[in-house]
């Protein structure tokens, strides 16, 4: 880095440079942008991060971030809490809400399984996944009882391994398990597509 930047500009840069998808010519862009930028335009970014921290927590009961504990989905009696979607970070959730397909509740593991990394069930929020099931299904409320668990992790190799393993541990708890359908997406080639994808594709076939 050009040492004679100001010592502020070239922190910045190096702060900017830290998040993911940002590299060093990136961060020097946006630092210059901010530079030129007036305060009333800066200030509101300051807060906002700093919001981050003192505003969002994380929802106790599904660990996705909220305002609030627990938080708007899990408080919502028009939502079906006897449906929980396990999905491996707080995006997936923002990306089926779009869709507006599903209804129900959610668990956010916060990654996946990677023994590589050293990532183990220790790391991720499955132990508090399996107490929410247990804790629900021996309150004697009909309607906070979890009917289904939808396995809706990533289809990499660290998805799958994080699927099976919630499966294997959820067999002997009565409650139907499912996984999300996979197969090609729209405006794909049959010719493009590796084996497994067309694999899943016609596993997963429906009537037409």
């Amino acid at each position: 880095m050009s040492n004679f930047l100001p010592k502020s500009v070239r922190t910045l840069i190096e702060e900017l440079s830290k998040l993911p998808g940002i590299g060093p010519k990136s961060a020097q862009r946006l630092a210059i942008h901010l530079l030129y930028s007036p305060t009333s335009r800066v200030a509101p970014l300051g807060e906002a991060v700093l919001g981050l921290k003192e505003n969002v927590m994380f929802c106790n009961a599904c660990w996705n971030i909220a305002e609030s504990d627990p938080c708007k989905i899990c408080s919502d009696s028009a939502r079906d809490q006897g449906i929980i979607c396990v999905v491996e970070g707080v995006l997936d959730v923002v990306a089926l809400e779009k869709t507006s397909e599903f209804k129900g509740a959610y668990h956010v593991l916060h990654g996946a399984l990677s023994p590589i990394d050293g990532v183990g069930p220790e790391q991720l929020k499955i132990a508090e996944l399996f107490e929410r099931i247990k804790k629900n299904n021996d309150n004697e409320v009909e309607a906070s009882r979890v009917r289904e668990v939808i396995l809706a992790t990533n289809p990499s190799l660290e998805g799958e391994a994080t699927a099976l393993y919630i499966q294997r541990h959820l067999r002997d708890l009565g409650v139907k398990i499912t996984r999300i359908a996979r197969g090609l997406p729209v405006g794909a080639d049959l010719e493009y597509a590796d084996e497994i994808t067309l694999t899943k594709a016609l596993q997963g076939r429906g009537e037409f």
